[in-house]
């Protein structure tokens, strides 16, 4: 328990410093490559991944079966859409792809980038599953994993289109100097006459 709270904080501050880090002015400014931050925002994309996809798992499967293990993470025997447990982990997929693109909106915050960052999720569990049980032959499981990446993505992209075009907000100070300016363009020009 001492570890996992230890990975928590670490994951707490990692989050923190990406955030402070598109809260500085990174959104709208020039966009150099820096591969640490593409590295570190890989990492802990993918451990919110597999931290919701517990929090559901806990949930949805945990609640139906004696033990739950990472056989129910990895295994692509357990996405079945044959018995209800199953369905549970379909479910908690499902879900774990749309709390991504809520990731995608806070730690990538660019739509052109979305679809990179899902896709590197995807792949990566691919070979975590490919390591842990061989290559996934059920067609239900690449079937749901194609679905939690097109809503991951499209979902990402979306979130951050909304947050891009959002009007910028302007001083309430600025129209009383436009206003001052057209009071002196006018006066001048009645200084003229």
């Amino acid at each position: 328990m001492l570890r996992f709270s230890k990975f928590c904080s670490v994951l707490g501050n990692l989050v923190s410093w990406l955030v402070s880090i598109g809260s500085t002015g990174m959104f709208y400014g020039p966009v150099a490559w820096d591969p640490w931050l593409i590295l570190a925002q890989i990492v802990c994309l993918q451990c919110l991944y597999y931290l919701t996809l517990g929090v559901f798992m806990t949930l949805l499967v945990g609640t139906r079966v004696s033990r739950l293990s990472l056989v129910y993470f990895f295994d692509y025997a357990t996405v079945a859409a044959s018995i209800v447990t199953g369905w549970c982990v379909i479910a908690a997929f499902l879900l774990s792809s749309l709390a991504g693109a809520v990731y995608l909106l806070y730690l990538i915050e660019r739509a052109k980038k979305c679809l990179d960052f899902a896709a590197t999720v995807y792949i990566i569990h691919l070979f975590i599953c490919i390591a842990y049980g061989g290559w996934p032959s059920s067609m239900t499981w690449w079937v749901v994993n194609g679905i939690g990446l097109a809503i991951m993505s499209l979902l990402g992209e979306y979130l951050c289109v909304k947050r891009e075009l959002r009007e910028i907000p302007i001083s309430r100070y600025r129209p009383s100097i436009a206003f001052n300016i057209e009071n002196w363009v006018w006066n001048c020009e009645g200084l003229e006459e």
